[in-house]
């Protein structure tokens, strides 16, 4: 069985913890993946005293749906490779708030940003200085027992499981993981998805569910708020490749439709689309603890 998730950037955003996770399980969903993304609002939560990591931790245990994973997006704004000093150190600290965070709130899995740099011009020294306070960030995520999954990016430095296997053969650490996005593997004409998936998935621990358009020579791609079966991701055969190679760890579909007019009405439209594509795979999802 596997679970399913929803990503916290597809439910209406004026709402606390104890209402997300209620439209969660309406919804169907098993999980809600938090986001901490690059807007002060998101990252404050880093901030967060013991009363208020209490009262999620309370909105937790109090419902059947569970927040296992935090996307921690924002690091495209304090990446660990930039040329700025004061950049990088708030980059390596963000990630360890976020760790110790994690542990407070009973998160296993914390989703990295996958880019060097994004804002500044990549070059050799952007990956170096990537690399090297990626591992000082791998090794306190191990002190805590909290795992580190690099996410494929729209962007070429990490746009593949084959680049974070390569990473994983410098930094070896069970702690540091892979979360693909189906998406974002695909749109890369020099991906093949299927074999990407085949060739890593034993350092696959969670999966995203995305659509996209493809990158072409005249065309950037496009990575984002592309609807469900209306771009060039090939669910059905990327589930089946998944089903095959025994994977059972969580999806989460990422959406953002927070601040949509009717954002339930589109996640319940994304859900029926996977629901489908599942029945149709023989991929069962973990039973609802409501149900």
């Amino acid at each position: 069985m596997n679970s399913l998730g929803i990503y916290e950037k597809a439910l209406p955003k004026k709402t606390d913890w104890i209402e997300k996770l209620d439209l969660a399980d309406q919804l169907g969903f098993n999980f809600v993946e938090m986001s901490i993304d690059e807007s002060d609002q998101r990252q404050s939560r880093l901030d967060w005293n013991l009363q208020e990591r209490l009262k999620v931790r309370e909105a937790i245990e109090n419902s059947p749906v569970d927040i296992p994973t935090l996307m921690l997006s924002g690091n495209r704004r304090f990446p660990l490779g930039s040329a700025d000093q004061k950049t990088r150190q708030h980059g390596v600290w963000m990630i360890k708030r976020a760790v110790d965070l994690a542990v407070d709130l009973g998160i296993r899995l914390i989703q990295l940003a996958g880019y060097d740099v994004y804002y500044e011009q990549k070059a050799l020294t952007s990956r170096e200085l990537f690399l090297r306070n990626l591992k000082e960030v791998v090794d306190y995520a191990a002190s805590k027992k909290i795992i580190l999954a690099i996410e494929t990016m729209d962007d070429p430095f990490i746009d593949s499981i084959k680049k974070i296997r390569h990473i994983k053969t410098m930094i070896r650490s069970p702690y540091l993981e892979a979360y693909p996005d189906l998406g974002n593997i695909n749109a890369w004409p020099e991906n093949n998805l299927p074999e990407d998936l085949e060739k890593g998935i034993d350092i696959v621990s969670a999966v995203h569910l995305k659509d996209t358009l493809n990158v072409t020579n005249d065309f950037p791609g496009k990575f984002k708020n592309v609807s469900f079966g209306q771009g060039d991701v090939d669910f059905y055969g990327a589930l089946l490749t998944l089903k095959r190679l025994g994977y059972s760890g969580s999806y989460t579909i990422e959406m953002w439709s927070e601040d949509s007019d009717n954002p339930l009405d589109e996640v319940k439209k994304a859900k029926d689309f996977f629901n489908d594509l599942f029945e149709k795979v023989g991929i069962k999802q973990e039973e609802l603890k409501h149900a």
